[in-house]
């Protein structure tokens, strides 16, 4: 939809065992970029090995790694993703089709992927709960019909640049969405399937992920001037 190919941010800390699986499925037209968050398990080597582009982000934070992503970008429409190999990178032309479709007229848009568990244990109920406590708080705040703060997105990247996105750790995603919402962009959402992880999880998979990342978003919801 761009002309060209379309950058894939995937934010990684130690992801050396899922990388293989999620960049040999990377589509055609869609170059991954992966920003390494201090991984200690050589998953930069492995990235390049199997060539995507790195970027080191050294400061820690899921909103951190996101964003140097974005800066590292260089094309109209970009997505992100998790690189843990529970999201398909197959999905990724279905959320930028909807993406241009979304934004007939000008308008900016952003989609976002709701996940879909397939397998035993690919979103423990701890962090569906907390995700859908999050989703209802974030649509009585901001007027939007979302299900999922799912973290597979697409967009255009001057449009997410010009949000004067702030938070750097948890709280980035729903931060992406309430400033969206305040600028008037359409936002909508794709079903995903979203499988077991490769590795151990660091945020949905663990209570104390989960209750990292609620805490940081409720702050986000608290702070962001509606």
């Amino acid at each position: 939809m761009t002309g060209g190919a379309i950058d894939v941010i995937l934010p990684c800390l130690d992801e050396a065992g899922a990388l293989p699986w999620v960049l040999a499925r990377m589509p055609d037209g869609f170059r991954p970029l992966v920003v390494d968050n201090g991984s200690t398990d050589g998953s930069a080597d492995v990235a390049e090995a199997h060539g995507a582009r790195v970027v080191a982000a050294p400061v820690r934070g899921f909103g951190a790694a996101c964003h140097a992503g974005l800066l590292a970008a260089s094309s109209d429409v970009v997505c992100v993703m998790d690189a843990d190999a529970s999201l398909d990178p197959a999905d990724l032309p279905r959320l930028t089709a909807e993406l241009q479709a979304l934004q007939s007229g000008g308008v900016p848009g952003l989609v976002l992927g709701r996940r879909r568990p397939v397998g035993r244990g690919a979103w423990p109920p701890h962090a569906r709960l907390g995700n859908a406590v999050l989703a209802r708080s974030l649509n009585r705040r901001a007027g939007t019909r979302l299900r999922d703060l799912g973290p597979m997105r697409a967009a255009r990247r001057a449009a997410l640049l010009s949000l004067g996105l702030a938070d750097r750790r948890f709280g980035y995603p729903l931060e992406t969405v309430l400033r969206a919402a305040a600028a008037g962009w359409r936002i909508t959402e794709v079903d995903v399937p979203y499988r077991p992880r490769t590795g151990t999880s660091k945020v949905t998979g663990t209570l104390g992920g989960t209750v990292r990342a609620v805490r940081d978003m409720r702050r986000v919801l608290a702070e962001t001037a509606p």
